[in-house]
């Protein structure tokens, strides 16, 4: 007997019922007659259900009766022959419409359906109505270059969530590396990606820069999936949390490189702000409209400033548009904050810092519609030193060092959905999770990394054409 659904444990014994045989006798032949239906019947149910290894054992064995052996190798030597040169000379959809395809099909046999019912049930999946077992239905298994992703009906009573609290285990259970669950357009179907490898284990180059950047979609760095992945700054903050070494500066320079073509057309404008002394972003001063470092007074004038600007900017829009278009006239204002906790937290001066958490509120709350858009790095994500997670519709979570701190950073609930920003290894800088307002599964990404030379390239090659507007930089 095939060790199908076979549960690696301890099997407990059902106590034995004591049932009455009924009183009248079955024919022997009638038994037989049955027992031969039921056999051809699943029989059947297995040819249709695997109907791609059945109907070419069929063709292959009547072409084998019909013209011989030998033709039945020529042909297959012929398929042989399509398959090779189709992978030459279009790979790309050889792989997506046929090799995946085949791959799809025998995992979702040897891998998942063999085992479906056991991992269920040992994951917590089950459920018992009225005496007999219910499981999931497992419906399609599709597979990339990287993992698998299979499609479930839920039970009723079930929600995505629950698998995303058990995306972890279901891995596990099919000796995966991660598992990721979420919705579909189906109320009763959930998608869970288990990966067999990692697509970012490798560092992202930095990545092209437009003439005129996409406010839509910047290409930050590289998806799962392989293709380049594009954030949304338009109508949006941006908060980026990661322990010592996580690569926030993998995410800070990877938006500005992307603002770059902005930046020397003059249609965006880039106020940094540096509470470390300027040691992360000196780099790029050709760059900035603002440079401001060190002094916590001149930083919180540089913020007073911009709310100024944005209170300008919102009295002559009021009444004429809902949404600022970036022109040289009135460019898009982005401020960079490479530092949160330095700002809202670590100033002594309590009324500076009082004054500073009063701007960026005010910046927060105001500032999407007319142009005016923070993005703030942090290393900190204690509740007492962010208080203002909720006003980043963008947030961005690097490695973190305790599974708490996850939550505290991209939302209630985000780790279970996914994030799992603690497990993300020191080798791995770059690689974080996105979660944006309004959705709820999580995307991993990982960042470009600019070097050095790249930083200071970037400065001269994009550095402001509009010298009539001198930078300012306060210390």
């Amino acid at each position: 007997m095939p060790l199908i659904n076979i549960i690696p444990g301890d099997k407990i014994p059902v106590a034995p019922m004591n049932v009455r045989l009924p009183a009248w006798r079955i024919p022997g032949w009638l038994l037989v007659f049955w027992w031969l239906a039921r056999g051809l019947f699943r029989l059947v149910v297995l040819a249709v259900r695997y109907w791609w290894i059945s109907v070419p054992t069929v063709l292959a064995l009547w072409t084998r009766a019909e013209f011989g052996g030998r033709v039945l190798a020529a042909v297959t030597l012929g398929l042989a022959a399509v398959c090779l040169c189709w992978w030459r000379l279009h790979p790309v959809s050889w792989l997506r419409f046929g090799w995946y395809p085949i791959v799809s099909r025998v995992r979702a046999a040897v891998v998942y359906r063999r085992r479906w019912a056991s991992v269920m049930s040992t994951c917590g999946l089950a459920t018992v109505f009225a005496g007999d077992r219910y499981v999931p239905r497992l419906l399609k298994v599709r597979c990339d270059r990287f993992g698998d992703e299979v499609t479930v009906r839920m039970l009723p009573g079930q929600i995505p969530d629950d698998w995303g609290q058990t995306a972890e285990r279901l891995a596990y259970a099919f000796r995966l590396r991660t598992g990721q669950a979420r919705s579909t357009d189906r109320p009763d179907r959930v998608v869970v990606r288990f990966q067999r490898r990692d697509p970012l284990a490798g560092v992202v180059a930095p990545l092209p820069v437009a003439e005129v950047p996409d406010l839509d979609g910047l290409a930050l760095g590289v998806g799962e999936d392989g293709q380049p992945y594009r954030l949304r700054l338009a109508g949006s903050h941006v908060l980026i949390a990661g322990a010592t070494g996580a690569g926030k500066g993998s995410v800070l320079w990877s938006l500005i490189r992307s603002l770059a073509g902005g930046i020397r057309s003059g249609l965006v404008e880039l106020w940094a702000f540096d509470p470390k002394g300027g040691m992360e972003l000196a780099a790029g001063v050709p760059l900035f409209a603002r440079f401001a470092y060190d002094d916590p007074d001149s930083m919180a004038g540089v913020l007073d400033e911009a709310v100024k600007r944005m209170r300008l900017r919102a009295a002559r829009l009021r009444g004429v548009t809902r949404q600022h278009v970036p022109t040289v006239d009135e460019p898009l204002i982005v401020l960079v904050i490479d530092e949160l906790a330095a700002l809202t937290a670590y100033i002594t001066d309590r009324k500076v810092r009082d004054r500073i958490k009063e701007s960026l509120g005010l910046l927060l709350s105001q500032g999407r519609a007319v142009g005016v858009h923070v993005v703030a790095a942090l290393q900190d994500p204690r509740k007492d030193v962010l208080p203002f997670r909720d006003l980043f519709p963008t947030r961005i979570g690097l490695r973190l060092t305790e599974p708490e701190q996850v939550d505290m950073v991209l939302g209630d609930a985000a780790r279970d959905r996914g994030a799992l920003c603690d497990r993300i290894p020191e080798s791995a800088p770059g690689v974080g999770f996105v979660v944006l307002d309004g959705v709820r599964e999580p995307v991993r990404v990982r960042f470009a990394y600019l070097t050095d030379d790249d930083i200071r390239h970037l400065g001269r090659t994009y550095r402001r054409l509009d010298d009539t507007d001198q930078q300012e930089v306060t210390a």
